[in-house]
């Protein structure tokens, strides 16, 4: 007896639907911006048809949260990494630095819709983007808080200066196509960012 698996041809398991479908959206809305981009694009894309990508994904909005959400996740604990993968205060700036760039060399589809959203107006995606601003600067102030002896407040506050930084510093980078090298413009940033952060005494 025989099965026939005609209806099942194509269909994937539900993770790897969604996978496909964030892909083919980040695509899309690093392409067009939100506003110019179309679900029938986005599901054309993918090689689903629009009710497919609206059982997964009710609304635009909805699918381009999903997208962010994904990506930030991916980034801050990129991030966490790095400052966690060695002692010296030295290598933790250029960690952070290069986090941003690596970030950058391995998504920079990601990395646009991460910081120049046009949806940045957008509540939901405001708190999201706040959010990973807060996170990673959260993880680099921990560092120099408990090395400096700085009161909370005030070593969040050089962990934002820093972030910002390397966040603008690697966007630039991005914009100018790579016209430095990356390794050149890591150690570039992260020696100006040492230079500034070292002059703060360490704890004893």
């Amino acid at each position: 007896m025989s099965t026939d698996t005609s209806a099942n041809k194509g269909r994937l398991p539900r993770d790897e639907r969604r996978a496909q479908l964030l892909e083919a959206a980040l695509e899309v809305f690093t392409a067009a911006g939100y506003h110019a981009a179309a679900m029938d694009e986005i599901a054309d894309r993918a090689q689903v048809s629009k009710p497919v990508l609206y059982q997964h994904f009710p609304s635009k909005l909805d699918l381009y949260l999903a997208v962010l959400d994904l990506h930030i996740d991916s980034f801050v604990f990129e991030l966490q990494k790095a400052l966690a993968g060695t002692p010296e205060n030295a290598d933790r700036v250029k960690s952070t630095v290069d986090a941003y760039f690596g970030f950058i060399s391995r998504e920079g589809e990601a990395y646009r819709l991460l910081f120049e959203s046009d949806m940045s107006v957008e509540p939901q995606v405001r708190e999201r983007l706040h959010r990973m601003t807060y996170d990673n600067a959260a993880a680099l102030s921990a560092v120099i808080s408990i090395d400096t002896g700085l009161p909370k407040e005030a070593a969040m506050m050089l962990a934002v200066g820093l972030i910002g930084t390397a966040q603008t510093s690697a966007r630039h980078w991005l914009q100018r196509d790579g016209k430095i090298n990356r390794e050149e413009a890591v150690d570039l940033i992260s020696n100006l960012m040492w230079r500034g952060i070292s002059g703060f005494p360490k704890s004893h």
